[in-house]
């Protein structure tokens, strides 16, 4: 029975791994499209409908992704249902305080007196929201990759079905990210390896869910852990992206970004309807 419990395991961590490298090297060419496609075809303009693009994105993920989620989560824990929504809101409030309060101490510690040709400076704004993003992608990559390792568990076919699900429903999502961390200053070898970070901390979740042993005692936690994404998520389109986008004042490339922002949500609206 140990022998088979370990030839189980193994198995379990080989297919995740081959996942998240799958998913790794999905991510890495679609960067370097995305990356040649806005220096070559139309430049600003086309960072600003792709940034309108991730805020549309990001607010379909939140609303139709990461708390519905979170309160099924809750609920299937066996708490009610004003106690579950509590939940799932007090940690959804910390996640956007936390994310203000870190972009706030950044943006003002990198202003200081000393530098007064920094100060007021729109980028020192503009890297805080690359560093916000990463944060929240590599907790989001975290439950990615305890749904995928649980769902191995259970059989390789519920498994295989899961990371084809979360590779849908990120591809939108790594479009917008690529956009902000565009904006944010990145260059293009950053572009291309930060996503071998963030599915690294895909793989540790699905380490910790082998190491556990079983995914039941896992909903839980990852209640707090979708919740307080949706928070920094929310964070990042509405405080951080929009208002600058907001400050357009074309009428037609205004038009062209909130279709974009639309169709980012309809995105993920599609993916949450087939998944």
């Amino acid at each position: 029975m140990c022998d088979q419990g370990g030839v189980q395991e193994r198995g379990d961590f080989t297919s995740c791994s081959s996942s998240n490298i799958g998913k790794l090297c999905i991510f890495i060419t679609l960067h370097g499209i995305l990356f040649v496609v806005s220096r070559f075809a139309g430049g600003r303009n086309l960072l600003q409908l792709l940034l309108s693009f991730a805020v549309g994105g990001l607010l379909g993920d939140v609303f139709l992704h990461l708390l519905p989620e979170a309160w099924s989560m809750a609920l299937e824990g066996g708490a009610g249902t004003h106690e579950a929504f509590t939940q799932v809101g007090l940690c959804v409030l910390a996640g956007i305080f936390l994310f203000i309060i870190v972009e706030m101490m950044a943006t003002h510690g990198s202003a200081g007196p000393t530098n007064n040709n920094t100060k007021g400076n729109p980028q020192n704004t503009k890297e805080v929201c690359g560093y916000l993003n990463l944060i929240a992608n590599g907790i989001d990559n975290f439950t990615h990759g305890l749904a995928v390792a649980g769902a191995f568990m259970v059989s390789y076919k519920t498994g295989i079905l899961t990371t084809g699900a979360i590779l849908i429903h990120e591809i939108p999502h790594e479009v917008g990210d690529f956009a902000i961390l565009l904006k944010s200053g990145y260059n293009t070898w950053e572009l291309t390896s930060l996503p071998m970070y963030t599915a690294g901390i895909g793989l540790m979740g699905a380490l910790f869910t082998l190491f556990i042993g079983t995914s039941n005692v896992l909903g839980g936690v990852q209640v707090y852990i979708l919740s307080f994404t949706a928070g920094g998520f929310l964070n990042i389109a509405l405080v951080t992206v929009l208002p600058e986008l907001l400050q357009e004042d074309r009428p037609a490339q205004s038009c062209a970004q909130l279709l974009c922002l639309l169709f980012g949500t309809l995105t993920m609206a599609s993916v949450a309807l087939m998944c």
